[in-house]
């Protein structure tokens, strides 16, 4: 049958009395209104009539209709109304292109008309208010004017925190794009009827039941959180556990089950996706609480969940009841969250769990709960003295296994049982090329103090961790050339590549540690000491008795130099410990206004409250850093401030208005830094439009520098999306916001290699500004940091690259600089080392985006570099059985060895010493040379032997310059003559032997990556890096296997075969022997190998030496020489001297 060409007859049916005719007419339009809806919307009005009329039957075919003519129309609002009411007739099952429009509309009416309802209770939640007020007034209407969710190109007012979520013009949750929904940029939600809203809940609740039927729980789960339904959340989970449950055992052996497999989707989206802490917090008290109630829980998750939610409580329970299970296994899980909660706690909340834990019999273990009692003395003492007497009650029915137990819990807890293991990692896979070391050293002019801390940062940074200081002692010289704060910087460098020896960190700093009388030494190096001190046992404070050791020797000291060591080394090793204590000691020498010590103090003050949100302190700091004078010390109060704040999000805002509104731009350069603290990782749309307002808006160099840079603390969990967020800034006239850009690309893109943000950096190298080369030069060598010629080709050319700007005599000292730390980074660690802003199990690493944050401060401070240090992760899998040994066994990789293995050490050139080899050679000298063998040759048939070799000393002074000759050029001659016997015979031998064997080789190489076979065996305790972990495997008949998915770090072992005896892989870094002290307190320290440890010995050219230049008092005050000064110019002719 032909259909339908014009509508006008049936149109004209609808004004018709008789209903039948009206029904008849809406049928045939419906049939083919994909074709008539142009004529029909001329008398859409007349159909709404229809439906409106409620004494007409066919009122629901009337609604359908109109609902496809505003369809067609693109009034899809109006379109989903009058489909709600088309009750039954609208069919979902239907798949056109209508239904599908409508259902996702109707599923966004929806998220805006829940997500408001649900999040009025956090809303209206009190948040922390600051009593300092700000010289401009945070709440000013003018704020408004940079408001991150206003669009340019609109005007509008926000009346209080330009970043809060809560207020209307930052964020309304009933707008249909949701919580990144820009205000005017969508429309609001339609008020609809009761019935209209009770037809929309039918219809996502179809949505919902076909989608359980179906098994996508993971559409439900999206459409649950987007609007704030927990309730619709709970019961996807649920029913995927019932369905799960329905379908019997054959999936049991599958491994994990919906329910657990869609709460860890949950926590994925939780963790990555969801920006608003308060839901955040909501979901992961849901999924806590599900977890809780599964038979056998996974415990890693809660362990995840426990961590962002600070229940301490809860975290001591699950090892209580793994603990108390006894088998070998459960165990392993305590063992394994013991890690993975040091990996992901800070150093208050771990101590808090082993408050909760039983006390055992063990002295020690007593002795260390009564020091972190002293140290972390305050509001909470009665509770911990409360919780520690009741743990002392039932120690006593404890069995020996499980005191054994706990005792193995709390120095996992405390950290040392992780850092030995990294630091014998390090130690023992350490691949240092000292060849690339030394071409720095000796390309750079260390009188230069510049380049001399250059190159005691490149040293510090490439031998992280590994405990090799050697090239301190060999260079002796060259580190007697450091003066004033680069020998604070050399000293302190000490820290770095000890860091992490807690057995043996104090006498390895013991000659140069202040002592208790007047010091002779110089206060540099007694400061840097100090800051080494702190290094070492960075975020490790309370471990031992370092903590109150420094708070000693802060309070004791009297030079400025000293106080500013043991200020940055309390900072580092008290971090996040929230000491109200060590806050009050910082606070005193901070009244003292001194710009020296202020600006560590600030920042010392900013890392022991670190996440604290404490407003006491931040009430104390703002109104000093308005009184003060100095921007040294206003600077380190508003780097504090914004360390306090890291991670609160939301209840940052207040401080965040307040400091950008400040007309210092100082205090707005710290504005932005806490916004880059607060949000970091989150990926917050609001924060980000924020950081770009600022960028093209702000007069200050700095703040615009910063704001751009914190782009990449935001943005680091997305990577991908920084190069093209800013790629038009890496192109901007102002050189600040270039180096910013490229700093923002290191930051984001660390270790990953990526090829968009290379592209962006390559045509920076050649800036005409050179601090921005030197910006692109550090983020190259960030991003390139443990990556190979398999895995990025462009590696090769980026190390030439570095190896010739600094070998450049014409090359800007800021340039030659950003390269050497490129060169230490690219190599940290001894190159098993990689930035990682986040931990192993996908949690933010506290330590290391604090160390990042201050390490950026260079720009203002040298000695800051230091603290890049905190980032590097050591990239191992280390497996541990359920005695927390290492046993000695293999696991697989199913790649090329080449993919991810070292690149290869740099050739050192051999070209320079044999250049007198290569000389060149005239035709008419060979020709002579012939002829002078010729005529030998006829002397020695003329005469006797005798005669010949007693007048070869006097008389025959030609045939010895031919043998002085002959050494040196010896392999061209012997391929050029055929003089005797033996040359030919060589001769020929080459050419049997040397010419395939070099053909072979070649073809060898040529084919190499062809025969490489995939897969190969690595044994435990070697270098795995982050990409490699996907191909890794563990033998199915092997006898150890993993308890949980490997992730990198420690990993516990579950031992199929208990019974058989095991390996056990030999500790090289405690093989060595301990260091010494002799009579004069200097430490000295025995050698594993020329290896590891070449060059000069323990004594003289040891230890001692390296520590008594570095002591050494400088002069240069009263007169004395800082470097060796050359003589007076002479300005001189061909002939004559110019006179004066």
């Amino acid at each position: 049958m032909v259909g339908l060409t014009s509508a006008a007859g049936l149109v004209g049916f609808l004004s018709e009395p008789d209903p039948d005719l009206r029904v008849f007419a809406l049928k045939k339009l419906d049939e083919e209104i994909n074709l008539l809806w142009a004529e029909v919307a001329d008398s859409v009005g007349t159909i709404e009539a229809l439906y409106e009329d409620e004494s007409f039957p066919e009122r629901e075919l009337a609604a359908l209709l109109t609902a496809k003519v505003y369809y067609h129309l693109g009034e899809y609002n109006e379109s989903m109304v009058f489909a709600l009411g088309a009750g039954k007739l609208f069919d979902l099952d239907n798949k056109g292109e209508f239904e599908e429009t409508i259902i996702s509309k109707c599923v966004d009416t929806y998220i805006a008309l829940t997500a408001p309802a649900t999040l009025v209770s956090t809303a209206n939640q009190p948040t922390p208010q600051l009593i300092t007020s700000f010289p401009s007034g945070g709440g000013s209407a003018s704020a408004g004017l940079t408001s991150p969710m206003t669009p340019f190109s609109q005007s509008t007012l926000p009346s209080k925190s330009l970043l809060s979520r809560a207020e209307p013009s930052a964020f309304d949750p009933s707008l249909p794009g949701g919580a990144g929904a820009v205000v005017g940029s969508q429309p609001a939600p339609l008020i609809l009827h009761r019935d209209i809203r009770e037809n929309l809940h039918a219809v996502v609740e179809q949505l919902f039941e076909r989608c359980f039927q179906e098994g996508r729980y993971r559409q439900v789960v999206g459409i649950a959180i987007e609007a704030r339904n927990l309730n619709v959340l709970k019961r996807a989970i649920l029913r995927a556990s019932e369905d799960e449950k329905r379908e019997g055992k054959k999936k049991q052996l599958e491994g994990p089950g919906k329910g657990e497999e869609l709460m860890e989707y949950v926590l994925d989206i939780c963790m990555g996706v969801v920006q608003e802490r308060g839901l955040r917090n909501q979901l992961l008290k849901l999924i806590l609480d599900l977890l809780n109630d599964i038979p056998t829980p996974d415990y890693f998750a809660i362990a995840k969940c426990v961590v962002y939610l600070n229940q301490h409580s809860m975290a001591s329970d699950i090892l209580l009841q793994l603990v108390q299970k006894g088998d070998a296994k459960s165990l392993a899980v305590a063992y394994q969250i013991a890690f993975d909660l040091y990996d992901n706690g800070t150093q208050e909340f771990l101590a808090k769990i082993q408050k909760n834990l039983p006390v055992t019999d063990d002295e020690g273990a007593t002795d260390k709960l009564e020091d972190e009692k002293e140290e972390t003395a305050g509001e909470t003492d009665q509770l911990i003295s409360d919780s520690s007497v009741g743990s002392s009650i039932r120690q006593e029915s404890i069995p020996e296994e499980q005191k054994k137990a706990y005792d193995s819990i709390r120095t996992i807890l405390q950290g040392t049982r992780s850092i030995d293991l990294n630091l014998e990692f390090l130690f023992r896979n350490n691949h240092t090329d000292m060849s690339i070391l030394t071409k720095v050293k000796d390309s750079l002019e260390a009188r230069n103090s510049i380049f001399h801390t250059a190159v005691t940062f490149s040293n510090a940074l490439m031998n992280a961790g590994t405990t090799n200081d050697g090239f301190f002692r060999q260079n002796l010289e060259w580190l007697g050339k450091a003066v004033n704060w680069s020998k604070f910087t050399a000293t302190a460098a000490l820290g770095v590549i000890h860091k992490g020896n807690l057995s043996q960190g104090m006498k390895l700093l013991e000659p140069y540690l202040p002592r208790d009388a007047v010091s002779p030494g110089s206060v540099f190096s007694q400061g840097g000491s100090l800051y080494a001190l702190g290094l070492i046992y960075a975020n490790h404070g309370t471990t031992s008795h370092v903590l109150s050791y420094l708070r000693d020797q802060f309070k004791n000291a009297s030079e400025e130099v000293i106080q500013h060591g043991g200020a940055l080394g309390l900072g580092v090793a008290g971090m996040a410990t929230g000491s109200e204590d060590i806050y009050e000691d910082l606070k005193g020498v901070l009244y003292t206004d001194s710009a020296l010590n202020g600006e560590a103090v600030g920042l010392a003050m900013g890392l022991v409250m670190l996440g604290s949100g404490n407003i006491k302190a931040l009430e104390d700091m703002i109104q000093y850093a308005h009184d003060t004078q100095h921007e040294k010390i206003v600077r380190g109060l508003a780097l504090g401030m914004a360390l306090i704040m890291y991670g609160r999000q939301e209840a940052a805002d207040e401080l965040i208005n307040g400091l950008l509104d400040d007309p210092d731009p100082t205090l707005r350069y710290g504005g932005i830094m806490t916004i880059a603290m607060a949000y970091c990782g989150t990926g917050s749309n609001k924060a980000v439009r924020k950081l770009l307002h600022v960028a093209v808006s702000d007069v200050s160099d700095d703040v615009r520098r910063v704001a751009v840079m914190s782009l990449g603390f935001i943005l680091f969990r997305k990577p991908s999306s920084v190069p093209r967020m800013v790629e038009l800034l890496s192109e901007s006239y102002n050189p600040h916001v270039r180096y910013g850009a490229a700093l923002a690309l290191g930051i984001s893109c660390a270790g990953t290699g990526l090829d968009e943000a290379i592209d962006l950096l390559e045509p920076m190298i050649k800036d005409p500004t050179d601090f921005v080369r030197q910006g692109a030069l550090i983020s190259l060598a960030m991003i390139m940091v443990q990556q190979n010629e398999p895995m990025n080709p462009k590696v090769g050319v980026i190390r030439k690259t570095f190896q010739r700007i600094i070998s450049d005599k014409h090359e800007d000292a800021m340039a030659k600089f950003g390269c050497a730390l490129a060169l230490g980074i690219i190599d940290a660690g001894g190159r098993n080392c990689t930035i990682g802003l986040q931990t192993q199990t996908g949690n933010l690493n506290m330590a290391g985006i604090v160390g990042m944050a201050v390490f950026t401060q260079y720009w203002y401070w040298f000695p800051l570099t230091h603290f890049l240090s905190l980032s590097f992760t050591p990239t191992a899998v280390i497996g541990l059985d359920h005695e927390l040994e290492i046993p000695n066994f293999k696991f697989y990789s199913a790649t090329r060895p080449s993919l991810f293995d070292y690149p290869p050490e740099q050739e050192t050139k051999t070209d320079e010493a044999p250049e007198k080899v290569a000389t060149a050679v005239l035709s008419t000298t060979a020709q002579a040379k012939r002829r002078a063998q010729k005529k030998e040759r006829a002397q020695k048939h003329d005469s006797m032997d005798i005669e010949l070799t007693s007048a070869t000393p006097r008389t025959v002074d030609p045939r010895t310059d031919d043998k002085d000759k002959m050494e040196i050029d010896d392999e061209s001659s012997k391929a050029r003559s055929g003089g005797t016997e033996g040359g030919k015979g060589e001769e020929r031998d080459g050419e049997k032997e040397g010419t395939p064997s070099a053909d072979g080789a070649k073809k060898k190489n040529g084919k190499e990556p062809e025969k490489e076979k995939p897969g190969y065996w690595i044994e435990n305790m070697s270098r795995v890096l982050p990409a490699q972990l996907k191909f890794i495997s563990f033998p199915a008949d092997g006898r150890y296997e993993p308890i949980k998915k490997p992730t990198g770090g420690v990993v516990l072992l579950s031992d199929t075969n208990p019974s058989d005896p095991k390996t056990l892989l030999e500790l090289k870094s405690r093989k060595r022997a301990p260091a010494t002290t002799n009579s004069e307190g200097k430490t000295r320290q025995t050698e594993q190998g020329a290896s590891r440890r070449d060059g000069t010995s323990a004594g003289t050219g040891g230890a001692e030496a390296a520590a008594g230049v570095l002591t050494a008092v400088d002069e240069d005050e009263e007169g004395g020489e800082e470097a060796e000064v050359p003589r007076e110019f002479n300005y001189e002719t061909d002939g004559d001297a110019f006179e004066d």
